[in-house]
Order: C-alpha cells, then structure tokens, then sequence
C-alpha cells in the first residue's frame, strides 16, 4: 500500500478556494432566481394591470413603484449569464445598472407615502387585498416586497465580494468579479448616505414640530441630529433646573417644556438657547468611573458657561461622546 504524497499547502488553499466559490456561486445562482420570481409578480399583478385598468394615475405608479420595472429586466438579464455560467461577464453588465437601485432608495420615502395616501382609496385598497390573497404571494404582503430591491442590493453585494474574494487572480474572470464588486459596494454606500439622509430628515422634522414660538423657526434646517435628552443645568446659585437639549452637528440647543395645559403649544418645548458647537471647550468634571453618582459636563462658550449634570454616568458617557462629535465635525477636524 502506498504512502500519501507530500502535501502542497497552495494546492490545498485554491482547492478551499474553489470549494468557496462554488458554494457562493450557487447561493447568488438560487437567491437571484427568487429575487426575480418575486420582482416578476409585482411586475405582472401590480403594475401590469394597475396600468391597463387606471386604478392609479401614472404619477402615482411611478411615485409608488419607482424604476420597479427596469430593475426586473436588469435582474433578468443578470440571471440569463449566471445560469449560463458566464459570471464575470453578466455581473460586470449588471453593474451599468445599479443607478437604478440608488434612484429606488432615493424614492423610497416618497414611495412609502403615496402607497398610504393611495390605500385611503377603497378601490385601490381592495385591489391590493385580492392581489396578496393569490397563492403565488405565499401570503406575502406589497408592503413585504417593495424594500425588496435594497434587500437584495445588500445581499448581491456581499455574494459577488465572496465570489470575487475566492476567485484566482489568474482567472479569466477575475478582473470583472473585482470591478463588479467594487462597484456594488459603492452603490451599497450610496444607499445607506441616501437613508441617513432621509432618517434625518425624520428627525430634523419630528423636532421642528416639538419646538414652538418664533425663536424656534428654522432652527434644525440644514443640520445633522446627533442626539436628545433630558439634563440638569446647575446654575451659579440655586437648584438645577430640567432641560431638554437637542445636539445637532453644529450646534446645542436648550429648551424649556411647556405646559401640557397650553391652548396653542400644549406638550411642546419652547427654546431658551443655541450654542455654537466649534466654539465649545468640553470637560468632563467628574463621572468618569461608570460607577453610581451620576457626573458633570462643563461646556465652555465665549460669553458663556454650561454646567450639565446627570445622575446616569453611562447616560452621561454617551452625553460626552456626542458632544465630541459634534465639536470635532463642527470644527471641521477629523472624527476619531
């Protein structure tokens, strides 16, 4: 009986290599074969008849579904080369297409808000009951399937650099995996700055509408939210006083809570101050162990000084670690 032969560790390694690939390979073949199935039934019993029947008016197809269509055939085509095994070639044409998911996730918002205006429609209402009751649906919903997109861009994006990661450097399709992965992690960015935007544009409009009076008009437009909550502001003499604070990429702004009981601004916060946060000298004056006792903040201004207190020392962490963004970003000094 023979002995094995010497091991080769780099026969071994493209051996794992190939193993990898094959496995990633497969996963992206199957999930973008589901990807397009289920793109294919809005396609065909959504937009298809919403459009032959006029349910919806074409501004309102458009709003709500966005570029659906143009990324079903991009999906399409996609899946045309990867069943005919040709990987590099389909994925890197692929790639000509992701504006299409950067535009679908700038509309996301818009879409999310035309699809509840149009559901007050009863005939549009009932539309859509009959639609996600057909079995092909599997009792999925439309609201289920129209993040489906930036889902699956996600998931692509994380196949395609395991694919392109686990493939030979002297594969012929090696330089279009790299090039298409590249490029879809690039659109993955795009995206997730697209969202923040849009999650901050939340917030800047939820705060504009806790705040009242004129003082208070205009003042989160054009900034980043960073954080809220309440503080004690310990004055030179007397007791601390409760304040809610609203820290923005730029600036800190204290306000008072209103009485429930006000005829016109009942629940809502009327602002005292805003501090400019690249002229802020922060310091932690005590707090620092994380054990029980609470801490206090000094915020030092040019014409003034702020004394925060919290008796929550990981609340105050917190507090202290946005605060240092905020004046690292508004400094215009890189975030460490």
């Amino acid at each position: 009986m023979s002995s094995p032969g010497p091991r080769c560790p780099v026969r071994e390694q493209r051996a794992r290599w190939e193993r990898k690939r094959g496995r990633t390979a497969r996963e992206l073949l199957e999930t973008e074969l589901r990807y397009q199935e289920q793109l294919g039934l809005v396609v065909q019993y959504f937009l298809c008849i919403l459009r032959a029947k006029g349910t919806l008016r074409p501004a309102e197809l458009q709003a709500v579904f966005g570029p659906w269509e143009s990324i079903h055939i991009a999906s399409q085509e996609l899946l045309l080369h990867l069943e005919a095994g040709n990987w590099g070639v389909g994925l890197e044409r692929f790639s000509h297409h992701l504006e299409l998911y950067t535009r679908f996730a700038a509309n996301e918002e818009q879409s999310g808000a035309t699809l509840q205006k149009c559901l007050r429609k009863k005939s549009f209402r009932k539309f859509v009951q009959l639609q996600e009751g057909r079995p092909e649906f599997g009792g999925l919903r439309l609201t289920d399937l129209l993040p489906l997109p930036l889902q699956r861009l996600q998931q692509c994006e994380n196949l395609v650099v395991a694919l392109a990661e686990n493939t030979g450097p002297d594969s012929s399709d090696y330089q279009q995996l790299t090039r298409a992965a590249q490029k879809l992690s690039e659109a993955v960015q795009k995206v997730s700055a697209i969202r923040r935007e849009q999650e901050n544009g939340r917030q800047l409009h939820r705060i504009q509408t806790l705040l009242s009076g004129r003082r208070a008009k205009g003042l989160t437009k054009g900034r980043w939210f960073l954080r809220q909550g309440w503080l004690l502001v310990v004055p030179p003499k007397g007791e601390p006083k409760s304040r809610m604070f609203f820290l923005f990429s730029d600036a800190l702004l204290m306000a008072k809570p209103r009485s429930v009981l006000h005829i016109l601004h009942g629940g809502t916060f009327a602002c005292q101050a805003l501090y400019p946060m690249a002229q802020c000298r922060l310091q932690r004056i005590f707090g620092h162990s994380g054990g029980a006792g609470g801490g206090l903040l000094s915020l030092s201004f040019p014409h003034e000084r702020l004394l925060l207190m919290s008796e929550d020392q990981e609340a105050l962490s917190r507090w202290h670690r946005s605060l240092t963004i905020a004046i690292r970003y508004a400094s215009n000094l890189p975030l460490l």
